[in-house]
């Protein structure tokens, strides 16, 4: 038992050894520090040292307590000393606590009645705040009574009358949440009193805007008219009224200016007056039309500057119809002159230019003036020289067809013929670019072709049926070359052919029947129609031989295919025409031709040796002829 305590107590103090063996000192802060409180006192390490060791640290530890207690006894008798001044101060507290309190006892009721004094100022302050906002929000200053009513009736008008106008309207509106808040007699006096303000302002306005107006372009009075004008709007009467005045004042003076235009020009005579060119009617017409479309120009921008601010709705149809009231006063002076230059005998040329002058400024000033008595005025103006135009130019056309020429030896059109073509062309190139150009055209070629073609068939009716025939293709080739340059035209194009078709079938009846005589094909064609009679070559006339000499004819028409043509074929001006006719009558000579060919190499007909007659088959003919 005693071995196994005494081993178990060197294992311990082994363990404990070893813990202090593999202790790390340089890592213990606490014990580095009481080393180095230890190195200032012992110094020497010697056995007595060692020995005295315990008792210099408790001799150590005693000093250090005793200094503590020296210093701690001077803290207290500091907070002895701070304990005594608190204590004093409590008793003085107390008593002016005690002192306040009888105070408040006694002031109690000053303060109730000064908080009461407070409360009734504050509640007047209120009252008077509440007072100014409503003066200032629902009534004018004299500031603003003096811009809106002025301090005389024909005082300027400026900007701040819009401004007050504003506000009379806004404290108008605002009446309504007087009403709503129960206020509705406070509410009601103030909304008249508006109202009465603002008429009476509005009829100021009226006043200097129906004076001022004129001056529209100035550019000093351009803001004030054109709000005005807005003003106004609201209204209609006032703003009609203006308008009015607007109207006869412009009328008055666009109509002095065109006269002064007509007569004096420009200033210093730069343009120069339009009636010095009333010699030439088109350029007079001309200078007129454009001064007249110019100057709606200028008035319309002046009534969109009198109008811009105002509303959108109807500000195009009014402006519309207060330019056709401006110019009313152009319309006699310009129908005065238009219809002398109407009166007077003048080339139908010169009429088109006109009618389609007022066509086309009719149309471009309606288009800004709307109904009236200019449209009318244009439109009267128009049908007027339409209908001198069409009455000069069919004039001019019975004075050239007054008398039937004979056709020339050639069978051309005739000089007369030649020189209303032309005419027509010159109308139709000028109508191709006008307005109306389909109605035009139309109307022109009915004026100028009914009575040329009338003189064309009273010309041919007296010349032989070849040579009428003729002169009718050349004069239809003529006018069919004239018409077909132009659009519109299909129907009388249809109608020449038509007719032209028909003289060609003449003509190629009379070059056919030539044919036939030529080449004594007449009894050979009469035979071939009998089926009474026997076989072919045993009829008269029909021997190989006289076949013979036809087929040499024949042989000599193929190699000269133009002999035996009429001499008129040749007169033809268009080379289709003659190129028709030669084949259609050559149609003719072929089907003869073919039919005595399929007569002669029939078996029935008893010929011998029908190929020695004919050399050529009816396709080896044709391929000759045509």
């Amino acid at each position: 038992m005693n071995s196994e305590k005494g081993a178990e107590k060197e294992h311990v103090l082994s363990k404990r050894l070893s813990k202090i063996i593999q202790t790390r000192i340089e890592n213990d802060r606490e014990t580095l520090e009481a080393l180095k409180q230890l190195s200032t006192f012992y110094s020497e390490n010697t056995l007595q040292a060692r020995r005295n060791l315990r008792s210099q640290i408790e001799k150590r530890s005693l000093d250090i307590n005793k200094e503590f207690l020296s210093s701690f006894l001077e803290v207290k008798q500091s907070f002895d000393s701070v304990y005594s001044d608190v204590a004093e101060m409590s008793e003085s507290i107390k008593e002016m606590t005690k002192r306040l309190q009888n105070s408040k006892t006694q002031t109690k009721q000053l303060l109730q009645q000064t908080s009461a004094l407070q409360r009734e100022r504050e509640q007047s302050i209120a009252q008077q705040n509440i007072l100014k906002s409503l003066l200032s929000k629902f009534q004018l200053s004299p500031e603003d009574l003096l811009v809106l009513q002025g301090n005389k009736k024909d005082i300027l008008i400026t900007h701040e009358i819009f401004s007050v106008l504003d506000k009379v309207q806004k404290i108008h509106s605002d009446c309504k949440i007087l009403m709503q808040s129960g206020l509705q007699t406070l509410a009601l006096d103030i909304m008249e009193q508006m109202t009465l303000y603002q008429e009476g302002a509005l009829e100021r306005l009226y006043r200097w805007t129906q004076n001022h107006c004129r001056n529209v372009e100035n550019q000093d009075l351009t803001e004030l008219i054109t709000e005005s004008m807005r003003r106004l709007e609201d209204r209609p009467v006032l703003f009609k009224y203006v308008i009015d005045e607007y109207c006869i004042g412009r009328r008055s003076k666009i109509t002095d200016e065109f006269v002064n235009a007509l007569t004096r020009g420009g200033p210093s005579g730069n343009p120069a007056p339009i009636e010095m060119r009333a010699h030439d009617s088109q350029i007079y017409v001309t200078d007129m039309l454009v001064w007249l479309n110019k100057a709606i120009v200028i008035e319309k921008q002046n009534l969109c500057l009198l109008l811009k601010k105002c509303r959108d709705s109807g500000t195009d149809a009014l402006i519309k119809d207060s330019l056709a009231i401006i110019c009313e006063g152009i319309c006699q002076p310009l129908k005065m002159r238009i219809e002398k230059i109407l009166i007077v005998p003048t080339q139908a040329s010169i009429l088109y230019s006109i009618v389609n002058l007022l066509r086309y400024y009719k149309k471009c000033i309606c288009k800004l003036v709307g109904t009236g008595l200019v449209e009318e005025t244009l439109t009267d103006l128009q049908e007027r020289s339409e209908k001198a135009f069409f009455s000069t130019l069919q004039q001019q056309v019975d004075k050239k067809l007054v008398r039937v020429e004979a056709p020339p030896r050639d069978l051309s059109p005739t000089l007369a013929i030649t020189n209303l073509l032309a005419t027509l062309r010159d109308m139709l190139s000028t109508s191709n670019m006008s307005e109306g150009r389909e109605g035009d055209m139309m109307k022109i070629t009915h004026c100028i072709l009914e009575p040329l073609l009338r003189a064309v068939n009273e010309q041919a009716s007296r010349l032989p049926p070849t040579d009428m025939a003729v002169y009718m293709l050349n004069c239809m080739y003529e006018i069919y070359t004239c018409l077909s340059l132009y659009e519109f035209m299909d129907e009388r194009l249809e109608r020449l052919e038509a007719q032209s078709d028909a003289q060609t079938d003449t003509l190629t009846s009379e070059q056919a029947s030539s044919l036939v005589a030529n080449l004594n094909l007449g009894p050979i064609y009469t035979i071939l129609q009998d089926r009474s009679h026997g076989p072919l070559s045993a009829v008269p006339g029909m021997e190989p031989s006289n076949l013979r000499n036809f087929l040499e004819k024949l042989d000599y028409l193929t190699a000269h295919p133009d002999s035996i043509l009429l001499p008129q074929i040749n007169l033809l001006t268009s080379s289709k025409h003659k190129k028709a006719v030669q084949k259609r009558s050559f149609d003719v000579l072929l089907a003869i031709y073919k039919q005595l060919y399929q007569a002669v190499h029939d078996p029935v007909n008893n010929y011998e040796n029908p190929q020695l007659i004919f050399h050529k088959s009816p396709e080896e003919l044709e391929k000759v002829l045509l």
